[in-house]
């Protein structure tokens, strides 16, 4: 059956229950996934060409949609449980898609111990530790962290740290911290520390206020002036957030506001964390190429938002919103349910609670502003790069390669990207140089005949209309290589090699000095011109250039450190196969070292608790064989 019939049909025959519904596309895969009160009402308004979301999601449905789905539910709230779990499964090209919950960081305190310290971690366990968060970026976790451990004294060091050290750290020689890993410290008083540092975290400013005030007029009683001092800075630090924080309403009801900024298909949703009457935090969401109308987004982001596994923090008792999406009703009963008590979702007219939509709606306009004005500063940035380098295509995608090694041992060569003058880590490749020691040359030889090779493969594939099996290899608009013409040489000998001609390649030579003493700046150098383009910090379209060299840098002696210190840390029973981590553990435990590991009998390798005879016969092998 044609399409058009075929959804026309499938329309007439829609039931008037709640459920959810899949739009397909022509390949058979899944569109869009969406809930309905009414499953006839609601998807019957997307092909009515009068309806008033036809500006976003209705020209794509006729030219998109070759069938749909419908699946009946008992209730709505069924109907947001199914549509949760079909968006999991299917992830459809037009549901709304927030940032990976990696981003989302909780704070730790340690309170069943002695000595407690604070730190961050990415999912709480149930060690009996107290959790905060999470935070809504990383950036805010952080910095709360910074400001603990500025002003409240806690240790910061690990616990392996805090076992072995033998002298105060430097945290102890700045009056951050003290020191009880070497000193004699009151337990009580660290403990009171810790108290304030929970208070701190929940938010309790007043109680925290109150108790910082007592214990520095308790100092000050007893003469203790520089303890004293320590509470009075608690304090001011305390009262600079409180007045950082804006006071929005005097209700103690915590209230996360919603505001959401159009134009066309990117939108901008930003959200306002208030809490006892304060604006605590807020986040902003960018979403691209969204052609649902708004009541569609919101629904989509309360459910990817406000997910079972609570990874964005616990749901308030109320949720204002610009636009009551569909299927309210079952909306605020599953969060409910999750929250373990009523949560309210309003849309409101006047009061205070428009006034915060307000503020949330403005903040969504300032943020999708200033994110188009960023933008628009990379595009006229890039326009200015291929201009500069007389490039074909914009470089929306630079790569950049680097060589690292310590006296030619622990070779590696690092390609990193950068997407529109940002790190696009997924695209970042490490490479171990075996082939050469010693020879930058030949390094980077070996490292770019290997990223070229992966890279004409992906073209080869694409041609042929295959999948490709090179992964995420494309080539890049620009490749720079670290280092001057010589370093340019090396790179499009391997280009060509591999019939890579067309690929826009350029070197990029540090700043030194020459033979005269002349200051000479960093450098690009082009293919076919002698002289270099100088680097100057006044070009912020060669900026992108030297961020990706400076960016490869860290990325490959990063790596370069990590290779070495895997082969530092490398023994010779590692090599005996069959033998696991644990049970080599056993023999080093038992035995003392590596040598009298291959110097111990049969049956003394057999009494050794957790070593089985098939093991202790590995063992002897390994060490009677030439190579041992």
């Amino acid at each position: 059956m044609e399409q058009p019939l075929l959804v026309e049909t499938q329309l007439e025959a829609l039931p008037n229950e709640p459920g959810c519904y899949l739009f397909i596309g022509a390949e058979l895969e899944v569109l869009y996934v969406g809930k309905a009160k009414n499953l006839r009402s609601r998807v019957r308004s997307y092909f009515q060409a009068s309806g008033s979301d036809s500006r976003y999601f209705i020209p794509l449905l006729r030219s998109l949609v070759v069938d749909l789905r419908t699946v009946v539910t008992r209730s709505e709230k069924e109907a947001a449980v199914l549509e949760n779990e079909l968006i999991k499964q299917h992830q459809p090209k037009f549901n709304v898609k927030l940032r990976d919950d990696k981003d989302f960081l909780c704070l730790r305190l340690e309170t069943t111990k002695p000595w407690a310290r604070l730190e961050t971690v990415r999912r709480p366990s149930p060690d009996g530790a107290r959790y905060f968060g999470p935070y809504h970026s990383a950036t805010s976790a952080r910095r709360t962290l910074h400001l603990v451990n500025k002003h409240f004294h806690l240790r910061t060091c690990s616990d392996a740290d805090f076992a072995s050290r033998k002298r105060p750290c430097l945290q102890y020689q700045i009056k951050r911290c003290d020191a009880p890993c070497v000193h004699q410290v009151d337990e009580p008083a660290y403990m009171a520390q810790v108290k304030a540092v929970a208070m701190f975290l929940e938010g309790r400013h007043d109680e925290l206020t109150r108790s910082l005030g007592a214990w520095m007029s308790e100092a000050s009683a007893q003469t203790e002036f520089e303890r004293a001092a320590i509470y009075r800075d608690q304090l001011r630090a305390v009262e600079s957030i409180r007045e950082a924080q804006s006071v929005v309403s005097l209700s103690d009801v915590d209230q996360d506001v919603i505001g959401i900024y159009r134009e066309g298909g990117n939108v901008e949703i930003e959200l306002l964390f208030v809490r006892a009457g304060r604006v605590s935090d807020n986040v902003a969401y960018s979403l691209t190429r969204i052609e649902l109308p708004d009541e569609e987004v919101l629904s989509n982001f309360l459910s990817e938002f406000y997910a079972a596994d609570g990874e964005r923090g616990p749901i308030p008792e109320e949720i204002i919103l610009p636009a009551l999406p569909d299927g309210v009703a079952g909306i605020e009963e599953l969060l409910s349910e999750r929250r373990g008590r009523k949560v309210a979702i309003v849309v409101p007219k006047r009061g205070q609670r428009k006034k915060l939509l307000d503020m949330a709606e403005d903040n969504a306009r300032q943020s999708f502003k200033s994110k188009r004005r960023a933008q628009e500063d990379v595009e006229a940035r890039l326009l200015e790069l291929r201009d500069k380098l007389r490039l074909s295509t914009l470089p929306r995608r630079i790569e950049c390669c680097d060589i690292s090694h310590i006296g030619g041992s622990d070779t590696v060569g690092a390609v990193v990207s950068l997407l529109d003058g940002q790190p696009d880590k997924k695209r970042y490749r490490s490479f171990h140089v075996r082939s050469v020691t010693n020879d930058d040359y030949g390094a980077m030889v070996e490292v770019l005949g290997r990223r070229f090779r992966r890279g004409r493969e992906a073209i080869e594939a694409k041609e042929a209309g295959e999948p490709s099996t090179a992964g995420d290899w494309d080539l890049p608009d620009l490749f720079v290589v670290d280092g001057g013409r010589g370093q340019l040489n090396v790179a499009l000998a391997a280009a060509r090699d591999l019939g890579l001609h067309d690929l826009a390649i350029v070197g990029l030579a540090k700043e030194r000095e020459s033979a005269t003493g002349e200051k000479l700046v960093d450098r690009v150098y082009c293919p076919g011109q002698k002289n270099g383009i100088p680097l100057r910090g006044e070009s912020s379209a060669l900026f992108f250039l030297a961020r990706a060299r400076d960016e490869a840098h860290r990325f490959a002696n990063h790596l370069r450190t990590k290779l070495g210190k895997k082969r530092r840390f490398t023994s010779e029973i590692d090599d005996i196969v069959g033998v696991g981590k644990e049970a080599r553990k056993r023999l080093l435990i038992a035995l003392g070292s590596v040598e009298a590991v291959r110097a111990a009998s049969l049956e003394a390798l057999e009494a050794i608790p957790g070593i089985s005879a098939a093991q202790a016969r590995k063992v002897r092998s390994w060490a009677e064989s030439p190579k041992a």
